[in-house]
């Protein structure tokens, strides 16, 4: 069912789209389909989170030379196989908000396009009112990002690969805008939540991306990884 409000909105009212819902411990998520981020607590999770750490393969950090977004796709393109919400008739960014936005609202006439949602914020702690006309706002995050995979070895896959990786839920978190630029193309080492408590837990989101595409890390990075989950 759905609710039309002025303006030409609807108001998704479907089960687990209205209010908050809970967001995932990575460790239960291995397709990325749940939405968000829980910090991982107990000991029984970190010690699973450091095992799966552990099992990173590292090399060196290779050159950007040649690196550009395209390689990896078109922005969003609802073009990849074989991952999920794939060639399913809606972007990968807004299958992305849909999937962790609360309060939920798409353009009147589509239940693709959300023009306004409330995010509770996997890397800051802060809770977001987005609307689509200040759309920078909330970025969708390559948790691994497309220039450290180019330069881990990206370089030499082929395309579709790339736009897999590229548009893998497992793969992708809206934020809150302003973090995800600090972001950029870091590792780890060199970048990590602001929010301490979810340091783990994306750790763990990076490792296990790198591990379902077979990509190594640095070691520098895994170190840093290992040090979050401790």
């Amino acid at each position: 069912m759905v609710v039309v409000l002025a303006a030409g909105v609807v108001v998704a009212s479907l089960a687990g789209q209205m209010g908050a819902r809970e967001r995932a411990n990575p460790l239960d998520n291995p397709d990325g389909t749940k939405p968000g981020l829980v910090p991982i607590t107990s000991a029984r999770d970190r010690a699973a989170a450091l095992d799966l750490i552990r099992s990173l393969r590292v090399a060196g950090m290779g050159p950007k030379t040649g690196y550009r977004r395209d390689r990896f796709g078109e922005n969003w393109a609802d073009a990849a196989t074989a991952v999920p919400y794939a060639r399913n008739g809606c972007d990968t960014r807004n299958d992305l908000l849909a999937r962790d936005g609360d309060e939920v609202r798409f353009r009147e006439g589509s239940n693709c396009v959300v023009v306004a949602m409330t995010l509770d914020d996997p890397y800051t702690g802060r809770t977001i009112r987005w609307r689509k006309a200040d759309a920078d706002r909330i970025q969708v995050d390559h948790v691994v990002p497309l220039s450290y995979e180019w330069r881990m070895g990206a370089s030499r896959w082929s395309r579709a690969k790339r736009l897999r990786i590229a548009n893998d839920p497992l793969n992708l978190l809206p934020v809150y805008g302003p973090a995800n630029e600090a972001k950029g193309g870091s590792g780890p080492a060199a970048w990590l939540p602001p929010s301490r408590r979810i340091r783990c837990a994306y750790v763990v989101r990076f490792a296990q991306v790198a591990l379902k595409y077979d990509l190594p890390v640095t070691r520098l990075d895994k170190s840093h990884m290992l040090a979050q989950c401790r």
